[in-house]
């Protein structure tokens, strides 16, 4: 599997910002409340992203030759995917709510300083849990050079 690239989540925090501009723009004119997430988002999503991690660890220790025991590979398999989803995912939820934070200061009627600081905690709290899934992956990477043996022996540590 390929690293995350910088501009797939640039491409993916454009298209929530821009998405979340428009919803709250028709809403808005449709004369309906806006969206506004709340504050337990933000924080649910940092604690995803320390899960990740935390989940990731193992994985670096075997990998690294810290550890001496073997690590499924399916579960290092699982977890570099996570990690790669919740990248992805914290840069369109992250781009989202800096779209919201975007359109409520851009309008002429000042927004309440409750519904900014809410729409920032969510933002804040998607960008820790991309800057989450890059760590993870990174940690979930073998080093360079132990792709494979030279004497074509399976890896002691469990590791393809």
């Amino acid at each position: 599997m390929t690293r995350t690239t910088p501009a797939s989540l640039l491409l993916l925090a454009v298209l929530g910002g821009g998405v979340m501009w428009f919803i709250e723009t028709a809403l808005a004119t449709s004369g309906r409340a806006v969206v506004l997430p709340p504050v337990t988002l933000g924080v649910a999503l940092l604690l995803i992203g320390v899960i990740i991690v935390a989940m990731a660890l193992p994985v670096r220790r075997v990998s690294r030759g810290v550890a001496h025991a073997r690590v499924d590979p399916f579960y290092a398999t699982r977890v570099l995917m996570l990690a790669k989803a919740s990248s992805l995912g914290g840069a369109l939820l992250g781009g989202g709510g800096l779209g919201i934070v975007g359109y409520l200061l851009s309008r002429s009627l000042v927004a309440s300083p409750n519904a900014v600081t809410m729409s920032v905690v969510a933002a804040a709290g998607a960008i820790l849990l991309l800057v989450a899934g890059l760590v993870a992956e990174h940690m979930c990477s073998i080093p360079p050079g132990d792709e494979k043996r030279d004497d074509g022996a399976p890896d002691p540590r469990g590791m393809a």
